[in-house]
């Protein structure tokens, strides 16, 4: 019974270990966020097959056409028509054929660039998911921490106007204040748990947004996150942002990538318009009646498709054509660029300057004008509305 009771008890705490070193971790620093919203994000996971799915691709491309071979048998007596030299029917033959397509005008090499090509835009596409993913968890990491101080301010001001409401509480039993502005106190009160109740909410919803990034299926009420909003000192003109825009987005290098598979689609229809050559080896058997033995004999084939009608003319126009949509395409996809980098630094600017204003002189003043209000209110000379505004 020991024994037992010892297994189990052993059982238990090893499985425990297990589910402690599987489970994730329930606060996470911006960095961790990150690091796991790039090994288990389930977009980002999708997005990575494209990469393999272009690879084979490429390995498809590469191959050659396969040869065909061809059995053949004719003139054979199955109807019992009784073959003779009068009927001249006969004799029964055998043949075995081989047939090997020989591509012109470099269609394997053109193939194996398109592929190639197509391989480049998928990684480019890749990073750029990469990219819009970590602006998504930098983000909601921020609404998080955003969340969380609003829920502290919150619960700080509910805090606040319950001390008043019990300080009026007494009043009133005192005879010290009138019965209603003890009423307008209390409905307040309930007017901040309310916005500290909306404030828990929209914390609940960035944490769950946040986990679904990282993603995480198994979602937990304990998850949370760590550290402080950051700020860099780094200066940046807007000419440098645009620069540097045009250089690294990986949207627009896959667009000049998908210009480039474009120019090889182009020669690789161009290449489908030239004639390919087939050549075949037939080995001819030939069973005669009355003759010592069989005759055998050799065959050569060579043909060729006529360009009359169809000279892939269609795919030529239509290739080139994507070609100069993909052109217009850059283009405005430059030129979106530098809209959003200047919007951005507009805003980054002046949310700047309004944090400097804020964190320099508004904060601490407003602070000082809520604590002196609340003051003179308790003491009986400032009204409520007066409060309610500081």
């Amino acid at each position: 019974m020991k024994r037992v009771v010892a297994c189990l008890f052993v059982s238990v705490v090893l499985k425990g270990v297990l589910i402690a070193q599987s489970s994730p971790p329930t606060q996470v620093t911006l960095a961790q966020a990150v690091q796991e919203a790039l090994e288990k994000n389930l977009g980002l996971l999708a997005e990575r097959y494209n990469l393999s799915i272009a690879d084979a691709r490429i390995a498809t491309a590469r191959l050659r056409p396969n040869p065909v071979f061809s059995l053949g048998s004719d003139y054979n007596d199955w109807m019992s028509a009784g073959f003779t030299p009068v009927k001249a029917l006969g004799p029964a033959e055998v043949n075995f054929r081989t047939d090997f397509l020989l591509e012109r005008g470099g269609k394997r090499r053109s193939r194996i660039e398109v592929a190639e090509n197509a391989r480049g835009v998928a990684q480019l596409q890749f990073l750029n998911s990469t990219r819009t993913l970590l602006l998504d968890v930098q983000s909601g990491f921020v609404d998080v921490l955003l969340a969380k101080e609003s829920l502290a301010l919150a619960r700080e001001n509910l805090a606040a106007f319950q001390k008043i409401v019990d300080i009026n509480s007494a009043r009133v039993n005192a005879g010290d204040l009138a019965q209603v502005e003890l009423l307008r106190t209390r409905v307040a009160a309930l007017q901040f748990q309310n916005v500290a109740l909306q404030s828990e909410a929209r914390l609940k919803v960035a944490r769950t947004h946040l986990q679904n990034l990282m993603g995480r299926t198994v979602r937990s009420p304990e998850f949370d996150v760590v550290g402080d909003f950051q700020k860099s000192d780094r200066l940046y003109t807007v000419e440098e942002l645009r620069q540097q825009a045009l250089e690294l987005r990986p949207d627009l290098q896959a667009l000049v990538r998908e210009q480039a598979r474009s120019l090889a689609d182009i020669r690789q229809q161009e290449a489908l318009g030239k004639v390919d050559f087939t050549i075949g080896a037939q080995v001819h058997r030939q069973y005669g009646d009355g003759v010592p033995g069989p005759g055998n004999s050799l065959g050569l084939f060579f043909s060729a498709p006529l360009l009359v009608f169809n000279r892939n003319q269609g795919e030529i126009l239509r290739a080139r054509q994507e070609q100069r949509q993909i052109e217009t395409r850059i283009r405005a996809l430059q030129a979106e660029i530098l809209t959003e980098v200047e919007n951005a630094y507009q805003q980054w600017k002046t949310s700047g300057d309004l944090l400097h204003s804020i964190e320099t002189g508004m904060l601490e003043q407003a602070r000082q004008v809520r604590e002196t209000t609340e003051y003179s209110y308790r003491r009986g000379e400032a009204s409520f509305v007066e409060f309610l505004d500081a």
